[in-house]
């Protein structure tokens, strides 16, 4: 007897309109995504096509943005990929509700509204606290290095910037020579495309002093926050422009250390010390994530490998976002500073900074050079404040690990810090509404 099996027919038409609430399961996160969205004010996206008339018709910007982060809290961060999932992937059909962008407008889009993006990631906190996901009674605050879309092999140091700069002004300037010879004499020299070789050389030439620039202009201002004045002969002084006894400066004014670099590609980027070894282009990427359920309630950036100079920032950025201030903050050893303590005392928000690497005894403060790091030392000691700071770890860290390993983003599409800060807050938005979506659903 032959086995009898459910029906099979392949080539059977559908004899009446599917309905796209069929073709996924209820409490699906595109569904959460897409009505997450129609909640939102997407005005600013609107406001761009207002002038453009009747004969230009764009994609939808609510169906644009729901696919971006549905792509975003699924892993799929490129234009390429995102417009052929609309065409293979169920999820971003019923999304896309049979629109099919190509990636190039998919591209443009996410570039073009950056920054309207971010706000979308301030409205999605605001909505993750009205629906009680978001308490701000602890944040802690972390930082995590993510790779730029630039190779280190593209950067250069300012010491080979100087040798490359000279190589190529002596090479241009003996093609030209070699240009202002002859006719007789060129037909007896291998042939040469002088002009295409002039061209290439002098915007290798362009480029790198560009960079030398950039460089330099860097270090000036680095060079200015320290209290240093052009002109000042290596000499260090006073307010009033005597000189100071001691060491003279290594260097001039303005003048970066030779090992210095600057990357071709994303001159915003850094070479920093990745977590698993190595040095890598990267940005610092900032967040703050609330103890309640761990959402995400400010996200920046940086181009800075250090992250003591960003606790103040975050903290305005959690203000900012939801126009409050959070009771408790918790930070690792990375945000340790004499001067960021003497900031913070005057916030309402009582501040937990370790001072010391975690699971080792705390280091010893001078009282009298320290205060305010002895004063924390104090804090970090007592009974309480040792129940509270254990908790950073758990709060802030796995945020980070669900971006890297769970939604698979280690590296930005965009190039450029303030283009960088949109794409991070993206990621962060896409995150927080896959979140909130496996929350409700408990």
């Amino acid at each position: 007897m032959s086995a009898s099996y459910l029906p099979y027919q392949p080539e059977q038409q559908f004899l009446l309109p599917p309905s796209l609430e069929e073709w996924l399961p209820q409490g699906h996160l595109a569904y959460y995504i897409g009505d997450a969205v129609d909640q939102l004010d997407l005005s600013a996206f609107h406001a761009r096509y207002a002038k453009e008339g009747p004969r230009n018709q764009p994609f939808h910007p609510a169906m644009m943005v729901k696919v971006l982060v549905y792509g975003y809290a699924t892993g799929v961060f490129s234009s390429r990929k995102i417009a052929a999932k609309l065409h293979e992937d169920v999820a971003f059909r019923v999304l896309g509700a049979g629109n099919f962008p190509k990636h190039r407008t998919l591209s443009d889009f996410r570039a073009l509204h950056l920054q309207e993006l971010g706000q979308l990631f301030v409205q999605v906190v605001r909505l993750a606290r009205e629906c009680g996901l978001v308490k701000l009674g602890t944040i802690a605050v972390d930082g995590t290095k993510l790779k730029a879309n630039a190779s280190r092999h593209k950067a250069m140091s300012y010491q080979r910037m100087g040798e490359e700069q000279a190589k190529l002004e002596s090479e241009i300037g003996a093609l030209l020579e070699r240009a202002r010879r002859t006719d007789a004499k060129e037909d007896a020299e291998p042939q040469l495309d002088i002009p295409a070789e002039l061209e290439r050389r002098e915007k290798r030439l362009e480029m790198i002093r560009a960079a030398r620039e950039r460089l330099q202009a860097r270090q000036a201002e680095q060079d200015t926050a320290q209290g240093r004045e052009c002109g000042d002969e290596r000499q260090p002084r006073h307010r009033d422009g005597t000189p100071k006894r001691g060491r003279c400066y290594k260097r001039d004014f303005g003048v970066p250390e030779d090992k210095q670099q600057d990357n071709f590609t994303d001159p915003d980027s850094r070479i920093m010390k990745c977590a698993g070894g190595g040095f890598e282009q990267c940005y610092n990427a900032q967040t703050a994530v609330d103890a309640e359920q761990q959402i995400i309630v400010a996200a920046e950036m940086t181009n800075n490998a250090a992250d003591n100079g960003q606790l103040v920032p975050m903290l305005d950025a959690v203000q900012r976002n939801l126009n409050s201030a959070p009771e408790q903050l918790l930070a690792d050893a990375g945000y340790r500073s004499e001067e960021v303590f003497e900031q913070l005392q005057s916030r309402a928000t009582q501040c937990l900074v370790a001072l010391g690497r975690e699971g080792r005894e705390q280091v010893r403060i001078d009282a009298a050079k320290y205060a305010h790091s002895a004063a924390m030392a104090a804090k970090l000691t007592s009974e309480q404040g040792r129940r509270a700071y254990r908790r950073r770890k758990a709060i802030a860290e796995a945020p980070n690990g669900w971006i890297k390993h769970v939604l698979g983003f280690r590296q930005f599409s965009l190039r450029g810090l303030e283009k960088v800060r949109g794409e991070w807050k993206l990621v962060c938005m896409a995150l927080n509404l896959k979140r909130m979506c496996a929350l409700i659903a408990q």
